[in-house]
């Protein structure tokens, strides 16, 4: 039987980020978002001490387990159901400085999907002890956006064999300034090993914050997002201890090559994904609730059970905005409960983040719509929502190319069959 019950620890996660939304976030975020290069350290340090008794793993997921059932026995694992659950609600919040929240994010998923034990216990368990701490993941080159398997990044062993030695420029990464500069934080590059093995040579190195060679070049000045920093970096003979390399430094041949590098990848983000969409969907959130009590206290009220045609426009755009909400969620719940049942889900981490990032854009850009001049106005956040909204059907994968990764799981093609 199918259990939408949410459990007592989240519902109690929740109940204090939605305080905290309210009372913290939601002041600031007009002034974060027009003062993006200002880090909202007020925000930093209240939220750090709930970050941190968590082990300070933040969105790399633990071994959170659900309080018994009725009949005494152990709920099952829901770290990642608990994660999904907090990001929806700090993004409600507010986005961006949901993104400035330090902890592993990122960069300790992608240590969580391709590290050894040993890795993520000397990587990870630090975010729990001293001041906050960051980490991020560098994929994406000016040259390589959604076709990651054509990185030039480059990783090649020193001469004594001890050390990698990186070289190339990531851009777009989330959280890079404070992972990189923050110690003892660390950034996640994605660097070939092997340029002529193709997506095999792909592999995974921690390069720790204020490491020589690794520069942060520019912030962008975003649409959106516009607390959290997103930076350029910069690898120009940047040498790390060979240990940091994540998992196996060998490179697969035969039936293997060009999918065992790929697939640490495609770990990674069939993890972070429904994450990313549970994001958007804290947006959307956001600005359906608030333009449906805007409206009610106007006169709007929404008659449901009556047919359709003699509804108002107004209502059926809003009845329409609560079933995209509400059918992007249970994809993202279908997909994290996947991920803790130990399960593939490859194609829920797609299908979710491909409906979330849709139903964000849609359900903001209709609330601007509904609420006119005022919407479209400073004077509410709701444009400000619109402009947060857009970048969840663009990073961790673009909504055409989680489209392209659904249909190949679905219709059975691979990429060479189906671009």
């Amino acid at each position: 039987m199918i259990d939408f019950e949410i459990p007592t620890p989240i519902k109690r996660q929740v109940q204090f980020i939605t305080m905290l939304g309210e009372q913290v976030m939601r002041p600031v975020a007009r002034y974060y978002d027009e003062h993006e290069t200002e880090r909202p350290w007020d925000y930093i340090n209240l939220i750090w001490p709930t970050v941190r008794d968590r082990g300070g793993r933040s969105f790399s997921v633990d071994d959170t387990r659900g309080s018994v059932d009725k009949d005494g026995k152990p709920r099952p694992r829901i770290g990642y159901l608990m994660l999904a659950h907090t990001v929806e609600a700090l993004s409600w919040g507010d986005a961006g400085l949901y993104l400035c929240t330090p902890g592993g994010a990122l960069g300790g998923a992608a240590v969580d999907a391709t590290g050894t034990p040993e890795q993520k216990e000397r990587f990870l368990k630090r975010f729990g002890e001293g001041e906050p701490k960051w980490a991020a993941m560098a994929m994406t080159e000016p040259h390589a956006g959604s076709d990651t398997a054509a990185i030039r990044t480059t990783a090649r062993l020193s001469e004594d064999g001890k050390e990698w030695i990186l070289n190339g420029e990531k851009i777009f990464v989330t959280g890079g300034l404070m992972a990189a500069r923050e110690s003892p934080g660390f950034v996640v590059v994605w660097a070939t090993v092997d340029p002529s093995a193709g997506r095999a040579g792909m592999k995974p190195f921690v390069v720790e914050s204020g490491t020589p060679g690794m520069t942060v070049a520019k912030l962008e000045h975003k649409h959106g997002i516009r607390a959290s920093d997103t930076a350029a970096i910069v690898l120009s003979d940047c040498r790390i201890p060979y240990d940091n390399i994540l998992g196996s430094a060998e490179v697969a041949k035969g039936d293997d090559a060009g999918h065992k590098g790929f697939k640490g990848a495609m770990r990674t983000f069939d993890a972070t994904r429904p994450l990313v969409a549970a994001s958007a969907l804290g947006i959307a959130r956001a600005a359906l609730e608030f333009t449906a009590s805007y409206l009610k206290d106007r006169g709007v009220k929404v008659r449901y059970g009556i047919a359709p045609h003699l509804q108002t426009a107004m209502e059926r755009d809003l009845i329409q905005m609560e079933m995209q909400h509400r059918a992007a969620w249970l994809l993202v719940l279908k997909a994290v409960t996947k991920m803790d049942a130990g399960e593939d889900n490859a194609l829920e981490a797609s299908m979710s983040k491909v409906k979330a990032g849709q139903v964000a854009t849609f359900v903001s850009q209709k609330a601007v719509e509904l609420l006119g001049p005022e919407g479209y106005s400073c004077k509410l956040l709701v444009e400000k929502w619109m402009r947060d909204a857009r970048i969840n059907d663009i990073y961790e994968g673009t909504g055409q190319i989680n489209r392209l990764i659904v249909a190949r799981r679905l219709l059975g093609y691979s990429s060479r069959e189906l671009r």
